[in-house]
């Protein structure tokens, strides 16, 4: 076994043929490549909102493997996008695919998992909704389906507030 080896840079030419690859291992449903590939662009042009935006979408396809370090990857990349509607939009986006999720999943206590990440994911989606150019309702429709959700899931819940009592010391 040798050294490990390094990684090799992509060319700024080759960008947009990378991130049209990346978009074509999503449609395929293989987001490892398709987010190994946006790391590449993000190494050559860090500003790069594509592939910031694919390489969110590519962590939220695989949060079932990634668990709760890959939704704080997602929303790491959600912050990272420059316009305030984008990061409003696809933080609620990676809220409402957690919440899917934790409904998949049916853990212990999913029920208020669930529901917490469908209040943050309906808060997301009223802030960009608020800042929505005209004629884009896409954040009025996510919150729509969520809300959907929500009702088709009464067993949802917020969690119980536990009551802290202090020890007596004798």
């Amino acid at each position: 076994m040798g050294g490990q080896r390094e990684l090799k840079q992509l060319s700024l030419e080759s960008v947009p043929a990378a991130l049209e690859r990346a978009r074509h291992y999503r449609f395929l449903n293989d987001p490892r490549p398709a987010e190994s590939i946006c790391e590449d662009v993000l190494t050559v042009d860090p500003a790069n909102q594509e592939a910031t935006r694919i390489r969110l979408l590519a962590i939220c396809d695989r949060l079932e493997s990634a668990g709760p370090a890959g939704l704080r990857q997602a929303l790491e990349c959600a912050r990272q996008l420059e316009a305030e509607y984008s990061r409003e939009y696809y933080q609620g986006l990676v809220y409402e695919r957690s919440a899917r999720l934790e409904l998949r999943r049916r853990m212990p206590e999913y029920m208020h998992t669930c529901y917490e990440y469908l209040q943050l994911a309906l808060e997301h989606y009223e802030r960009a909704q608020a800042l929505a150019p005209e004629a884009n309702d896409e954040a009025l429709l996510r919150y729509n389906h969520c809300v959907r959700l929500e009702r088709a899931n009464p067993a949802l819940s917020p969690a119980p507030v536990q009551q802290y009592e202090p020890a007596l010391l004798e």
